[in-house]
């Protein structure tokens, strides 16, 4: 990744302010190996609607056909997202299920925009919707997701010792 792309990726659009999802607090989780050459992602929210924003650079090391991006990497990025999205919204979810629509390949060693957002909440259940664009605003995948919200008192001691979650446990519930 070259210097300018670093600099965009950590440089929020206006109206974002730099967020940090419960599980992405290490420098490096599941999708990201930052400083390495696989994915690399800035989570933002947007002050407008309070969406998650965010901007994604895949890397050679995220590789499915040749030149770019597995799909797979696509899916888990608008997975995370879009719980990531439930989380700032109030409401701490595991996928429970997700349908990503991929509608174009994503060429590798370029930067895009990310959003998710909450659609719909009823009871547990957190309806999310996630896209990933071109720069350009050129749609390369759609997902949408049905997220459970955890019960955090059931989770007992696992809630408790997770230092990491203890500014998402006490968000006041954003209605929808």
């Amino acid at each position: 990744m070259n210097e300018q792309t670093e600099s965009w990726l950590n440089a929020p659009e206006p109206g974002w302010a730099p967020e940090t999802l419960p599980h992405t607090t290490g420098t490096q989780t599941f999708l990201e190996d930052d400083g390495g050459d696989r994915l690399r992602v800035r989570y933002y929210r947007d002050g407008a609607d309070g969406s998650l924003a965010g901007k994604v650079w895949f890397g050679a090391a995220a590789q499915g056909p040749p030149g770019h991006a597995h799909g797979g990497s696509i899916a888990a990025l608008l997975d995370e997202a879009m719980g990531g999205a439930g989380w700032i919204a109030g409401h701490p979810v595991v996928a429970a299920e997700i349908t990503t629509r991929f509608k174009r390949m994503l060429p590798l060693r370029a930067a895009y925009l990310l959003r998710a957002w909450v659609v719909d909440h009823r009871g547990r259940k957190v309806e999310a919707r996630g896209e990933l664009r071109g720069r350009d605003g050129s749609l390369f995948a759609e997902a949408e997701g049905l997220f459970v919200e955890l019960d955090l008192k059931r989770l007992g001691k696992l809630a408790e010792s997770a230092t990491d979650l203890r500014p998402y446990l006490t968000i006041r519930r954003k209605e929808i």
